[in-house]
């Protein structure tokens, strides 16, 4: 593939294209030390047990200890893992990993005494402490969120073996990590000139995208069949960590997985259910998508490899720097203060933008009170590419005003809010882009960028939503799952959405499932298309309003875990119980359809 530059061994990447994160332990006994002391502080914890209900200003220092050292806890474990992903198959950071896992339920378990504690003192006597001790008036809301898990606490000693059992359930996604990003040879393909590539969870992605038909059909089925040769240890891996879920529910008194996930949080199932009625409704918008994708590619059958396929020859080449400055004069809406963030992230390395061997696939943003909110991703110079930092540094921001402006507390908010802060960046600069920009080939990738980010988040990630709907079903009625009837059950949830469009390999699009690490954690995905649909209303009326909306996001973004998440969305502006945002969202959607019939016609 022309361009296409062999994926280095970390030691070799250039250090400004890594992040700094060196800065926060600069070795592994650095951290080793810092854990030690924190081990020992959870003795003074564990010596509250008990005492909560003795006075107000027991619990007020009781809880304010506990954020000390969960300050610290977090740290050092989001540390490891972020270590981890830069290098799955480096034995020193996967030990790291797997000691702060242990680590990390270890300190779980001494503080799971706090909330049935909590539980069990009467309402009157927590809202008379809050008179008597006004720092107590900061963990009103959290107070609030323990009283709707009411009846699903249990007592002390069942919490704390709930808690040091997650060390055992939580290896179900290690061990998927490991095997996807260590072990699994993805195989090898030869480009268009003639040049043979291993393939990575770090470049896969780019063949997908070749212009180069046989290129994208070679890097699409090859790759599958990879997971499909290991298909059955990874079903063993998801069924299990499903089965956790479903364990987990019904240790807690709740009678699914799925109301044990979403109860806790104040969201209302129905806010699921109506993404998936509006987004079946809408699934027409996708099929005109894909005509339009056949008629421009000049197909007689469109197949999945031809869904990433490039619709202009020669794709816009932006490098890193440029790269920078769109998304930072797209944000300007959002004021000076904010688009200055932007710019000192790039300069002190926030962002990890090279691939290497062993690199954790996809990008992510990571990070804890007391590093800076770290970016993962691999940077390819093209507006994907752009597109994609943009969407990070929409996590990262998002973390950063949390963290600088709520105690530890409320710092850890919602994967709702998550993906609105998000997708609020790609939503700011396509609206820009498509509004400025006169090259039509150039429009063409802008459209595209769109259609590619809702493709994940209003087609895949509902198609995921729904299989793992029907997944745990299975498990709570008795049943059992194996891995040809997950994928049987994905590849006949697929072929109704693509509704004849797209050609169904049943095989290699059933093993999507062993693709996503997002189904490891319970009823996720969904809230991916929830926050697109957020963000696009949200920043029409940043583009409309002005400051006062532009406030109101900030504010949302300050706001951390302080609100549930669907009165901190409300508070900005929109009201994701109400189907409404979602099927707006799909209108933008038929909207960027339309004029990509246009620009192709």
């Amino acid at each position: 593939m022309s361009g296409t530059q062999r994926t280095l061994p970390r030691g070799e990447v250039p250090a400004d294209e890594l992040w700094a994160i060196e800065e926060v332990y600069a070795s592994v006994d650095d951290w080793n030390r810092d854990r030690a002391r924190v081990a020992d502080s959870l003795a003074g914890l564990e010596d509250r047990q008990g005492t909560l209900g003795d006075s107000a200003a027991q619990l007020l220092s009781t809880l304010e200890l506990r954020d000390e050292i969960f300050r610290e806890v977090d740290k050092l474990v989001v540390f490891a893992f972020l270590r981890q992903a830069e290098d799955a198959a480096n034995v020193t950071f996967s030990e790291l990993a797997d000691r702060a896992s242990g680590f990390w339920s270890t300190c779980q378990a001494a503080v799971s005494f706090i909330d049935p504690e909590l539980l069990e003192l009467p309402q009157e006597t927590i809202e008379r402490f809050m008179e008597e001790e006004p720092g107590l008036r900061a963990f009103a809301h959290y107070f609030a969120a323990i009283d709707l898990r009411r009846g699903h606490t249990r007592s002390a000693e069942v919490e704390e073996l709930l808690a040091r059992a997650t060390e055992i359930t939580g290896s179900f996604s290690s061990i998927h990590s490991v095997q996807e990003n260590a072990d699994l040879d993805l195989g090898r393909i030869t480009d268009e000139d003639g040049e043979t590539h291993q393939l990575t969870q770090g470049n896969l992605g780019i063949f997908l995208q070749s212009p180069a038909r046989a290129v994208r059909e070679a890097a699409w089925k090859t790759s599958a069949d990879a997971y499909l040769s290991v298909r059955h240890a990874m079903a063993q891996t998801l069924v299990g960590s499903f089965k956790s879920d479903v364990f987990f529910a019904r240790a807690r008194h709740y009678d699914t997985a799925l109301r044990a996930k979403l109860h806790p949080v104040a969201v209302p199932e129905a806010v699921l259910f109506n993404l998936l009625d509006t987004v079946e409704r809408n699934m027409p918008t996708w099929h005109r998508y894909f005509k339009i994708r056949q008629r421009v590619l000049g197909l007689d059958q469109l197949q999945e490899w031809d869904i990433t396929a490039p619709l202009v020859d020669d794709s816009t080449r932006i490098g890193w720097e440029r790269g920078i400055d769109m998304i930072a004069d797209s944000l300007e809406p959002l004021g000076e203060d904010y688009v200055a963030l932007i710019r000192r992230g790039a300069a002190e390395r926030w962002v990890d933008r090279s691939a290497n061997t062993g690199k954790h696939g996809g990008a992510f943003s990571g990070g804890s009170p007391g590093m800076p909110p770290y970016i993962s991703m691999t940077y390819t110079d093209d507006f994907q590419s752009v597109s994609t930092l943009a969407h990070e540094f929409g996590h990262s921001l998002h973390s950063y005003y949390a963290w600088e402006h709520q105690p530890h507390v409320y710092t850890d908010y919602g994967m709702m809010v998550a993906e609105t802060a998000s997708n609020m960046h790609q939503a700011l600069m396509g609206k820009q882009l498509l509004a400025e920009v006169e090259d039509p080939s150039f429009l063409i990738e802008i459209i595209e960028e769109r259609m590619g980010n809702y493709l994940r988040y209003f087609f895949t990630m509902p198609i995921l939503a729904r299989f793992e709907l029907e997944c745990h079903t299975t498990i709570e009625n008795g049943g059992a799952l194996t891995a040809d009837s997950m994928s049987e059950l994905l590849a006949s949830i697929y072929s109704d959405a693509y509704g004849g469009e797209v050609a169904v390999d049943p095989e290699r699009t059933g093993i999507t499932w062993a693709r996503f690490p997002h189904l490891y954690a319970a009823y996720y995905v969904f809230n991916y298309a929830i926050g697109i649909s957020a963000a696009a209303q949200l920043s029409q009326q940043v583009l409309t309003e002005g400051e006062p909306a532009a406030r109101r996001y900030i504010d949302f973004l300050s706001a951390g875990a302080s609100k549930f998440q669907i009165d901190a969305l409300r508070d900005a502006g929109v009201d994701v119980t109400d189907p409404a945002p979602v099927q707006a969202a799909f209108d933008l959607l038929a909207e960027y359809v339309e004029r990509l019939d246009e620009l192709t016609g």
